[in-house]
């Protein structure tokens, strides 16, 4: 198996932390969902779903987020968001 990307290590890590939510990942302008996120995710909220070798994955636009959460709540799924955030020199 190949070495993770810092981003994917993040997001497990994240993931790890909330398991019973999807979790929204917030890369660029999108909010985006892996593996059994995004196929739960992308079926309830009828959505492509996509793959990058071999991992399941679906994404919605940051501006348009909250929608689709209100969807995915009245639908029964628990929610968690993780926003980009940069450090910023002292």
């Amino acid at each position: 198996m190949a070495e993770l990307s810092p981003l994917m290590k993040q997001y497990f890590e994240i993931k790890n932390m909330h398991k019973d939510h999807i979790l929204f990942y917030r890369v660029g302008d999108f909010y985006e969902m892996f593996y059994d996120d995004a196929v739960k995710a992308s079926r309830a909220l009828d959505i492509a779903l996509t793959r990058r070798q071999e991992m399941p994955m679906c994404g919605i636009p940051f501006h348009a987020a909250e929608s689709y959460i209100a969807r995915l709540v009245k639908a029964g799924f628990r929610i968690a968001i993780c926003e980009q955030t940069e450090s910023v020199p002292s």
